[in-house]
């Protein structure tokens, strides 16, 4: 296991028909979610209170096996049922069609909110263009492409105009989607959208630094989209949500919701938006509060590929560095994830918010 994976938990709002039916019996076909309370070589337990535990195994376990070994005990994932009654008496789940299921319905939101993405070109037919969405492909027909890269074929051979779009593969377009089908599993892009004009004029009216009032219209793994007024969206990067960690975008926000974000860029037709920026930044106190050589009790919330993540407080996180202990095994044994533990500040520099951690009484 490595760093804490979040892409299987399902955002609030955009998921909550899922569990309307929470008080029934699940039942195949269901998507039902719970803490992870055991995880060993093949297999990953899920408690599902009061109907059972969960259970993810064999070929499903291996299909989902790049999230699993991404997952700790406590983690509250989501999953779908695939069989009421094993051989052992646990509910048998999958954890990538229940992947599927939120992707989709993420989909038919994009769809509603007229959510922008920049993809790239992966192949080309006569019809159109073919363009991955979060590990879902969708169709760019050719009807749908702006004028500059419309194929310019006279003779209207098709031929010619594959040859054409051939050009723009692995190049990257700046599209809209405008239908999600999950039965038909149809995802259709247009790059047809607001004109470049008239998006520039209305980018015109703000400057990096001002202080707007936005609605969140859409999340995804990256961040969050604020709409700033009507044409107009920007972009809250995960990185520019909060001072402390953030996993996945959806514990912070739900569709809706209207907030003061702060302009920090806009570049090529883009606004960059910061949630973060609204609240005081927990290492000017800090640099107050610790120096180099002050022993702190910290609580692990992560684990990555260099060590430990230990916050101190609400904002602030120490890495304890996996050299001191040799391996990562040996780390992981010494350290658990939720525990608190005393360390030695090794290294303190509040202007660029790093702090590294030494664990115990080590010097």
């Amino acid at each position: 296991m490595d760093t804490k994976d979040t892409e299987v938990v399902l955002p609030v709002t955009v998921m909550s028909g899922f569990f309307e039916r929470s008080k029934e019996p699940p039942k195949e076909g269901d998507i039902i979610e719970g803490p992870v309370i055991s995880l060993d070589r093949a297999r990953l337990y899920i408690d599902l209170p009061p109907f059972g535990t969960g259970v993810i195994y064999g070929r499903e376990y291996m299909n989902a096996r790049e999230v699993i070994k991404r997952t700790n005990v406590g983690d509250v994932i989501a999953a779908k049922v695939i069989s009421i009654n094993t051989k052992d008496g646990y509910i048998e789940l999958s954890l990538k069609e229940a992947r599927q299921a939120v992707l989709w319905t993420e989909a038919e939101e994009a769809v509603k909110n007229k959510l922008q993405f920049e993809l790239v070109v992966k192949e080309a037919n006569k019809g159109g263009l073919i363009m991955d969405w979060q590990g879902l492909a969708g169709f760019l027909p050719a009807s749908q492409l702006k004028a500059e890269h419309y194929p310019r074929v006279s003779d209207g051979d098709k031929d010619k105009i594959l040859e054409e779009l051939r050009k723009l593969v692995g190049t990257k377009l700046t599209v809209s989607m405008i239908g999600a089908q999950p039965k038909e599993g149809k995802l259709i892009f247009s790059e047809k959208g607001l004109d470049d004009k008239e998006k520039k004029e209305l980018i015109a009216n703000y400057a990096v630094g001002d202080v707007v009032m936005g609605e969140v219209t859409g999340m995804v793994d990256f961040g969050a989209f604020f709409k700033l007024e009507e044409g107009l969206e920007g972009l809250v990067h995960i990185s520019e949500i909060d001072w402390g960690l953030v996993d996945d975008p959806r514990h912070f926000f739900k569709v809706g919701d209207k907030m003061k974000v702060k302009i920090i860029d806009i570049k090529d037709g883009k606004v960059s938006l910061s949630v973060k920026a609204m609240k005081d930044n927990p290492w000017q106190t800090a640099s107050t509060k610790y120096n180099k050589g002050d022993k702190v009790e910290g609580v692990v919330i992560k684990f990555n590929k260099h060590g430990a993540l230990a916050s101190i407080e609400e904002g602030i996180a120490g890495l304890v560095h996996v050299s001191e202990f040799g391996t990562e095994e040996k780390l992981r044994s010494s350290l658990e994830l939720g525990k608190r533990y005393h360390f030695t500040i090794s290294l303190f520099d509040p202007k660029e918010m790093r702090m590294a951690l030494s664990y115990g009484d080590k010097k």
